[in-house]
């Protein structure tokens, strides 16, 4: 085991760091020696920012976005289209697509997708939110962004047998999103021609 490199609070700093996706140890250390560098200028803001965030922070009970209000943003948005809703597997997702700028509907995230080797079941999902929503009267189509994964593409043929007694166009993201990839990392070239170009599913 290494050897602690400093005292006990920033080697706490550190662990903490580390459990970041993305961040190993290695890169967990940069950053807190960034943060100690300038800890007028970013941690002190950062650590503030953290403290309001988690004691603001909701999950909206319409669409399951995270938020400082709820409904959040995205739903209180009179602008969007109340007839499509776009259903993500996860927040991340939504804000991928948001930057993309593709889409002016509103959201649902199901908190997950459809996976027999980790344990998640229908009943673990938004599921019983999504068909309350989808069958308004406005509602006319169901835009399937999932993962185009085995348990997202699973997700999608459920979702699909769901939403069959409704009469909803249900359509999913054109093919420009490559098999095995994640919307999170994608470009936002790729989900503008992915959200252009949807096809039924």
């Amino acid at each position: 085991m290494p050897q602690a490199v400093a005292g006990p609070e920033i080697e706490r700093l550190i662990q903490l760091l580390a459990r970041m996706p993305g961040l190993g140890p290695r890169s967990a250390r940069r950053a807190a020696l960034q943060l100690i560098k300038k800890r007028e200028t970013l941690l002190a803001p950062l650590a503030d920012a953290m403290r309001i965030a988690a004691d603001r922070i909701v999950v909206c009970q319409e669409c399951g976005n995270v938020d400082t209000q709820d409904p959040c943003t995205i739903c209180r948005d009179q602008s969007r289209d109340p007839s499509m809703l776009v259903v993500v597997e996860d927040v991340s997702d939504l804000w991928a697509l948001e930057r993309s700028g593709a889409v002016t509907a509103r959201y649902h995230v199901l908190g997950g997708v459809l996976s027999a080797l980790d344990g998640v079941r229908p009943e673990n999902l938004n599921l019983g939110r999504l068909v309350e929503r989808v069958s308004r009267p406005e509602m006319r189509e169901v835009i399937l962004a999932l993962n185009a994964t085995v348990d997202g593409q699973t997700t999608a043929h459920y979702v699909t047998e769901l939403l069959t007694h409704l009469p909803i166009k249900v359509t999913r993201l054109a093919h420009g999103v490559p098999v095995g990839g994640e919307l999170d990392y994608l470009d936002e070239g790729t989900l503008s021609a992915a959200i252009r170009q949807r096809t039924a599913f």
